[in-house]
Formats: C-alpha cells, sequence, structure tokens
C-alpha cells in the first residue's frame, strides 16, 4: 500500500491506441502528445496511446487530458492500472499499486503451497497484490483489510468471487478463525518516512491518502505493528512478505526475528525492488 516513489510508468503494450478511436479521429495523438510533454510528463507517447484508447469521446479525451495536465496520477484519469497482468480499477484517492511491488507477488507465489492456499493482504489498498497472488495459484483462499473506506471500495471490485475484503485497522478486522491458518500474509505497509512524504512526487503526495504512504519517523511503525502479531496468523511454515526500501530492510529484518520469524530479504536490481520476508518455524 506504500511507496516511496512515483507511479509506475505506464505500459506501451497494455492499452495499444486505436487509430480509429472516435476520440483520436477529432484530436491528433500528436496534440495529445505535445500537451502532455508541456506539463512535464516524461512518458508522454505512451500515456497519449492510454488516453486515446480509453476515452470513448473527444469530450471525454479532451477532459482527461486536463485532469492529467493538472497533476491527477494518470492510473486515476484512466481509472485502471494494469499490475502483473491484471487490469486493477483505482478510484481517485487510492493509492496506485507500483510496478516494482509485482516482484512481491511473485516471491509470495513461490512460498505459497501446493494445495489450496489461505492468503491474507494487509493494507490492501486497491487489492492489486492479492488478486494478482490468487490468479497466480490453484485455488487459493483470499482475505485483504484496509482502514480506508475507499480502498476497501476499490478491493471488492479487483478481487475475485469468493475472497472477503475488510474494513478495519490491520488484523482487527478479520475473522479469528483464521488464526493459525495463515499459508501466505501479504503487507504492502506504508514505509515512507514522516519527514520524507512532503518530498514525495505529488502524484503520491496530493492524490494518494497519506495513511498509504506515512510509516512513521522511520518508515517501520506499521511494519512492526503488522509483524509483532504476525506468528500468531500465520500457519507453521508460513511467510509474511513486505516491501521496504534498502535501507530499511536491515531493522525489518531484526524485526522479524525479534517477533519469531525466520526473516531473509530478497531484491530485485531490474524492478529496484526491496521485499523482506519472515517465516514461522
Amino acid at each position: 500500500m506504500s511507496s516511496a516513489s512515483s507511479p509506475s510508468s505506464p505500459s506501451s503494450s497494455s492499452s495499444p491506441a486505436s487509430s480509429s478511436s472516435p476520440a483520436s479521429a477529432a484530436v491528433p495523438p500528436s496534440e495529445v502528445v505535445a500537451r502532455l510533454q508541456a506539463a512535464g510528463c516524461v512518458f508522454a507517447e505512451d500515456e497519449a496511446r492510454l488516453l486515446v484508447s480509453t476515452a470513448r469521446t473527444p469530450d471525454d479525451l479532451a477532459a482527461m487530458v486536463d485532469r492529467r495536465v493538472g497533476g491527477l496520477p494518470l492510473e486515476h484519469v484512466l481509472g485502471w492500472a494494469e499490475f502483473h497482468g491484471l487490469r486493477v480499477a483505482v478510484d481517485p484517492g487510492v493509492f496506485v499499486p507500483r510496478r516494482r511491488t509485482e516482484f512481491l507477488v511473485d516471491r509470495a507465489a513461490a512460498l505459497a503451497p501446493a494445495r489450496r492456499a489461505v492468503v491474507v493482504d494487509l493494507c490492501c489498498g486497491s487489492g492489486a497484490l492479492g488478486a494478482a497472488l490468487v490468479a497466480a495459484l490453484d485455488g487459493a483462499e483470499l482475505y485483504a483489510a484496509d482502514i480506508d473506506p475507499a480502498a476497501v471500495r476499490c478491493a471488492r471490485r479487483n478481487v475475485p468471487a469468493g475472497a472477503r475484503v475488510y474494513e478495519g485497522d490491520l488484523y482487527a478486522p478479520l475473522p479469528a478463525a483464521l488464526r493459525g491458518r495463515v499459508d501466505v500474509l501479504l503487507a504492502n505497509v506504508p514505509y515512507v518516512p514522516t519527514e520524507e512524504v512532503g518530498l514525495l512526487p505529488p502524484e503520491a503526495r496530493i492524490h494518494e491518502a497519506r495513511v498509504a504512504l506515512d510509516g512513521g519517523a522511520d518508515g517501520l511503525d506499521v511494519l512492526r505493528r503488522v509483524t509483532a502479531e504476525a506468528s500468531g496468523w500465520l500457519a507453521p511454515g508460513g511467510s509474511l512478505l513486505v516491501e521496504t526500501s534498502e535501507r530499511q530492510a536491515a531493522g525489518a529484518a531484526r524485526t522479524f526475528a525479534g517477533s519469531g520469524l525466520v526473516p531473509r530479504v530478497a531484491t530485485s536490481e531490474e524492478l529496484y525492488a526491496t521485499v523482506v520476508i519472515g517465516t514461522r518455524p
């Protein structure tokens, strides 16, 4: 649910523009690119393709370009984000899933048991992580929770049929029957130190809920709370996975060890991602 950088760059292959689009027939894509470039959009051509292909009418396209030029995150303008091969609905104000967090999902999929896995997605935001993980597994059982009502509404649209999304603080709203049964516990906790939130790009700082970004003085406050209770919810051999920054990983690993979990750190240079994994013995 948190990130220390701006939303992921658009993928030019995720939704190719159509030259026969009603919007493109009236508004040349080159004009859209020029406006986006003037506004400082680094991936102006990719963004233009996505906007043109998504807009239903010329007026719709003009309004979408205005919103993007005004600083609204591209994913909020489009109403969706591509994540781990899924198109995830993202409502205004809801945290946009970052492409680097796909690394966390991949590590979780590798750890999930072959049998029907029980998966919990805490700080679920749009529900992207849980939805992506169960899509990669066979018959997983998914539970998700977030403290933000807007995120919960969004997640309920994204998770598969049969999954449950709860509103509340961390473990508090989860069914007590899950204790000791969770095979994979995803927790994309906020990990930006409070003093650094103001340094985030405007797309995150202004348009995403602060509760999804601010991790306290050192960025690890929510991680500590999640880790402190994790062993009681995990099944034997079950794992907790969280994303952190590279500089926070050692401290997070010590916190895991202090809570009875066996920690390890996994990194992806390609995605600039760091994931701390703690396994219940």
